[in-house]
Order: structure tokens, then sequence, then C-alpha cells
């Protein structure tokens, strides 16, 4: 093949001697030469000397990037290392893609001429032992004089900050082959390789059915009980009422597996990890999701009805409203969106009383996947119809929990609401506040989900385990469904009361509930935010609300719920339709942007997790995401852990501030009594 005289795609391959780069770049170069024109360039060829690598990075930029970042011939002086000097001139092509391999390759003043970089990492053990396995002798004398030029170079660069990449050296024969795919996620390599983006989407699903009722929460401790990324989307209340839409299925999955993968967000940055290599994509989130998901990739078969056909599973935070219109003077210390990518995963239809084992493939021989239908297919028919006991030992003794906000505190804020709402800046503000609890003990996030579930069965129940923290949730409300053919519904609730023990007073709570105008008040002006939010992807004429203040009863409350339906426009981006809906509506209040200032400056720490979105984004187009409320948020420590519930109510004009106090602890009674905890002004 001729090669390119146009500028190249340059990648970098840095990292410590004897990480794996070599290896790497070697077994990644012979995988691009599938679709391009392939040069390499190694380091180790241009140091002048074991005292070279300051000297070396200098040559290596000026004899060989600038020019071939030009798209010119790169002319440089190999080193020879026998006889201590200056060797043979040697000449580096360009092409569609040059591999620069070697410590240095990715320096300071380098990284304005690449566009991309990978970082190869390794212990220290396993470097040095690889290194000399590889050179021989030759490198054994020299090996802590150039580790300690490594060091001062690392010290003051920090290129493994920059890269685009990062790579656990020495892991086996998959990494080249995900380094590949992590490549073709980068914008900055996405016209080049459009040939192996267009190869990710080449997958098939295979779908078993086995009819059997094995216990939920059985199975997931079964199936995960060592997986540190876990998501268990739970219908808890199918078996308290007949299998609705929303009560019919519940998915289990993780993130293990060939296709397996794991993505967070934070500042800016998503980091997505499969096996030994992590990509950081700088990019807006909802710009990285509509690449990741934005389009369907498989149909989903005949004779299974979930919207569920594998793809990302896990939670949107609320922070992520800075690229929706809202501010971003807070940030959260957990990332703003966990998503595992399930390429394979366990769904149970509460309806139909089956289960169906659902696994992605790309004709590839894949005995892993055999092996793990197989498990799945034994624990599904073994497994008994109640957890053990002593699982659901949360907690010692209950959690005592401080509120963020005082009752006076939250008044007053209850009335600069009102103020805003009186200027005319805004006319229904969701204002929130946060119960904490710091427990010096451990906590098992699945004991405690398995509290709370059986506390407050609910619809969207949602257990999310990971690397460090893990969200338990009992929410009843939807924030946005979409359907693989593009149906579009919200389903909203503003309005609550807390149920009784006694009847007749319960069915009183109702009555005041369904004739409370201010309740009412509070809904209609949330439907009227969503069906604004859904026209501008909609095609004209298709929304419509089919529901409005209708009463729905849950374990500890009564609620008003209304639904909201569109259909969507052909070729719309899905990812953009959610952040157009971006923080739900009934979180925020209306009208949307000007409402988040003003809960931004009257709460002043963000919320987190809390008041956004968890769900799954399924490989057919589909979504079904809940609003995180009546959730529990649970960050590991070292000696404990830190649990959050975040809690608040509608604010209009005709609010009465020690109403919505009371609302306050009301919604915060599901999860508290799951714990056996009470309101901290209880205590």
């Amino acid at each position: 093949m001729i090669p390119s005289r146009n500028a190249p795609l340059i990648v970098a391959i840095d990292g410590r001697s004897g990480a794996g780069k070599t290896t790497l770049a070697g077994e990644l170069a012979a995988l691009l030469r599938e679709h391009h024109t392939v040069s390499m360039f190694h380091l180790e060829d241009i140091y002048p000397g074991w005292d070279g690598l300051r000297d070396g990075i200098d040559r290596y930029v000026r004899q060989v990037l600038t020019p071939l970042a030009s798209g010119e011939d790169a002319s440089w002086q190999a080193w020879d290392w026998d006889n201590g000097r200056d060797g043979e001139l040697r000449h580096t092509p360009p092409a569609d893609i040059v591999l620069v391999e070697g410590v240095g390759a990715a320096a300071r003043e380098a990284r304005g001429l690449l566009d991309a970089v990978l970082w190869v990492e390794a212990p220290g053990a396993l470097r040095r032992s690889s290194a000399l396995a590889r050179d021989g002798g030759t490198y054994e004398p020299f090996w802590e004089r150039w580790a300690e030029q490594e060091t001062s170079w690392l010290d003051a660069d920090r290129p493994d900050s920059s890269a685009d990449v990062v790579i656990q050296g020495h892991q086996g024969q998959a990494t080249p082959h995900r380094v590949r795919l992590a490549l073709t996620s980068l914008p900055q390599c996405e016209r080049l390789m459009s040939v192996e983006r267009a190869a990710r989407r080449g997958l098939n699903l295979r779908v078993e059915r086995i009819d059997a009722v094995p216990d939920p929460a059985a199975l997931f401790a079964a199936l995960y009980p060592n997986s540190k990324s876990a998501v268990w989307l739970d219908s808890s209340d199918a078996g308290a009422t007949p299998a609705s839409e929303r009560s019919r299925f519940s998915i289990l999955a993780d993130d293990a597996g060939r296709f397996g993968q794991r993505a967070q967000h934070s500042d800016g940055v998503t980091e997505v990890s499969a096996g030994a290599v992590t990509t950081r994509i700088r990019e807006p989130f909802f710009r990285w999701l509509d690449d990741a998901w934005g389009r369907r990739v498989v149909r989903r078969p005949d004779g299974y009805e979930c919207g569920f056909a594998l793809g990302w599973l896990g939670y949107l935070g609320y922070e992520l409203k800075r690229e929706t219109g809202g501010g971003s003077l807070s940030s959260s210390p957990l990332p703003d969106a966990a998503l595992i990518f399930a390429g394979r995963a366990v769904v149970l239809d509460h309806r139909e009383n089956a289960v169906f084992l659902l696994s992605l493939n790309d004709g590839a021989p894949d005995p892993g996947c055999v092996d793990w239908h197989a498990a799945v297919r034994k624990a599904v028919l073994v497994t008994g119809q109640q957890v053990p006991e002593s699982t659901e030992r949360a907690f010692a003794e209950p959690p005592v929990f401080e509120v963020r906000d005082s009752r006076a505190g939250y008044l007053d804020k209850i009335r600069q609401a009102q103020e805003q709402i009186t200027d005319g800046n805004t006319y229904e503000v969701c204002l929130t506040t946060s119960l904490v609890s710091v427990v010096e003990r451990p906590v098992d996030p699945f004991a405690t989900y398995l509290r709370l579930r059986r506390a407050s069965p609910a619809p969207f129940g949602h257990l999310i385990r990971w690397p460090g923290f893990a969200v338990a949730s009992t929410s009843p409300e939807r924030f946005l469904r979409i359907d693989s053919d593009g149906g579009l519904r919200a389903e909203p609730i503003k309005g609550t009361r807390g149920r009784s023990p006694d009847p007749a007073t319960d069915a009183g709570l109702r009555r005041d509930l369904a004739a409370s105008l201010k309740d009412r008040a509070e809904n209609i002006m949330i439907v009227d935010l969503l069906r604004n939010d859904l026209s501008h992807h909609a095609v004209p004429g298709s929304v419509t609300v089919s529901r409005l203040c209708d009463i729905e009863t849950y374990a500890t409350v009564h609620q008003l719920v209304s639904t909201i339906e569109a259909k969507l426009k052909p070729g719309t981006s899905r990812a953009e339709v959610i952040a157009s809906a971006f923080p739900a509506g009934s979180m925020t209040g209306a009208p949307k942007i000007s409402t988040m200032a003003i809960l931004e400056h009257l709460e002043g720490r963000a919320r987190g997790i809390y008041s956004g979105a968890a769900g799954y984004l399924s490989l057919t187009g589909a979504a079904d995401l809940a609003v995180v409320i009546r959730t529990l948020v649970i960050e590991h420590t070292d000696d404990g852990a830190r649990l959050s519930l975040g809690v608040g109510g509608a604010i209009t004009a005709d609010s009465v501030p020690s109403e919505e106090w009371e609302e306050v602890r009301t919604k915060a009674l599901g999860v508290l009594s799951g714990l056996g905890a009470v309101f901290p002004d209880d205590a």
C-alpha cells in the first residue's frame, strides 16, 4: 500500500519501561493494518545512551514527530547502542496511522502534535521482570539508572493524566482488540476509523426462555455475589399487585463477559472501562451517550416483550443539568453518571412467569457465554423463593440521621422561594434537603436494599452497586420511556399524602389529596412543562395527556400521577430527547431553567445522584428511566459508610411552610422505616 501524504492520525503509546508498550504497539499495528496503512516509530532507537531520556525526547519531537504531523517523511539519527554514538540515518514515512512508542512518546512538548495518547501501566516488579526477560542482561546493569530518569520526568510532566486510553499491561490476548475498540470511540479518531466504528454494530442477540418463577432477590444474590458493578432494576411491587406495564419486568446484570463495560462521567470526562482498558472521552456526557447508544443496533426478537434487549443500565445524576440549561456552581463527590454495558443479562417477566437469558455475540466463539448460560439456567431452576434471613441483616442497630436543614432553616427557604414566585421569576420551586448518617461499620448495599423493598415496594426500585458506593431506591416515578418504535411517555408525580393504618382515616387522606386544588395545580404545572419538553422532538400534534391527576397508592403514601405521551420524530437523536427533558420537571419546578438557578442559590450544594434518573438504555433504541427519589445513597468509607437520603417538595404561592415540612417527613418515611430509623426531630 502507498503511504498517505496527508496529515496522519498519530497515536502515542507511552508508559514506564517494561509495562508492555512494545508488544501492544506491534499487536495493535497488525489489527489496524486490516483497513489502514500504519507506520511505527520506537523511541528506544533514538535515545542517545543510558542517560539520554530527556535528550531523546527532544530529538523525537524535532526529527520525527514534527515532520510526521505535517504529513512529511521523518529523517532521524538512530543511536548505535553497541558503540555508544550516533548511528545511521533512518526514515519513518507517514501513513494513515502512525504509532509512536516508548517512554516520552506523550511528553508535554509532543502532545500538541498527537491525536491520541495511550498510557500503559503495570506493577514495578512485573515491569522489571518483563523488561529484563525481553532484553536479557543488557538492560539489567542500567535498570535503576534509567528508572530514576523516568521518575524525574514523570513527576514533572504527568503524561498519564492527559492519556485518552489507559491500559493495564500484560493482561492477556484481548487487550489489543479492546484498545482498537477504544480508539473508535474517541471523537478525534471518528472519521478515519469509520470502518471499525461500523463493525461495533455487527451484533446479534440470543434469547433463551425458561418457564420458572425464581425469587428475584435470591437470584441476584446467586448470580452476582462478587460483582463490583451490578444493576438490579426491580419491579418489587409486582407480587403485591397485578403486573402492570410498569411492574412487569425486572432486570439483573453486571459488567462481566466479553462485551461488558463500565462507564462513569465526571467533570466533562466519560471514562469507559472494559477489561484492562479504560478510555477517557473528553466531551459532554449527552454527546457521548448519543454515540454510545443513540441509534438502534439490534431488533427485539419475537416472543420477547421487554423493551430492554441488552445495552446500558445505571443512573444519570442531577448535576448533568449543567449540560441542559442548569448551572454548575456545585459538584458532587460521586460520578455525575454511572452506567454498565451489559452484554448479557437476566430478565424476569412477572406476568408470564418466565425468565429470559439475553446475550450478545458477533459470530466469534465465546466459551464464556456458553458457560454463563449454563450457570444461569442452573441458578434459575434451583433458586429458592426466599433469600436466607442472614443476608438481610443490614444494620446491628438503626442508623441515626441528621437533616441538612433545620426545620426553621427549611421554612425560611420556602419563604424565599415564594418571594421568587411573587417577583415573577418562577411559578413552582421543587425545594429539597437531605438526611445524612455516618455509620462506623461496613454497610452491605444488597442487604440494605432488601429491607427497603420489603418496607416500600415500588415499580421502579433499583439497586446499583458500584466501586466505592451504591444506590438503593424504591422509586415509584417514571421519568421517561422511549419505545423502540418511537413512542414517548412521561409520568410525573406531584402531590403526596401519607397513609394511615386505619382504613377510614386512610380513605380520608386519599379523598383530601383528590380534592386539593394546590396539589392539582402543582401537578398540572409539571404536566405543562413536560408537554413542552417532549414537543421539541415529537411529531406535531402527537403530544397528549392520557391521564391527569390520577391517584396511585403505595405502601407509605398516596400520590397524584399524570401521563403525557407523544410520538418521536423519525431520525431524532434519542439521547437528545433525554437531554431535553432532563432533569425531571417534577424535581425542578417551572419554568425549568430559571427555577434551577433559584434552586442552586437556595440549596447551596449539589444534589448528586438524587433527583436524577435511573434505568436502562437498550440496544433496540428503547429506554425506560425512573426519577431517583425515595433513594438511599451508600458511600463506603475506610471504617464504615455515609448514608444520604434526598427529600423535598414543590413550593407554590399557596404553600403553607409548616405543611411542606410535614410533606418532607412523609416522603422520608418509606426509606427510614425500612432501615428502622426515624426522622431526626422524632429521635
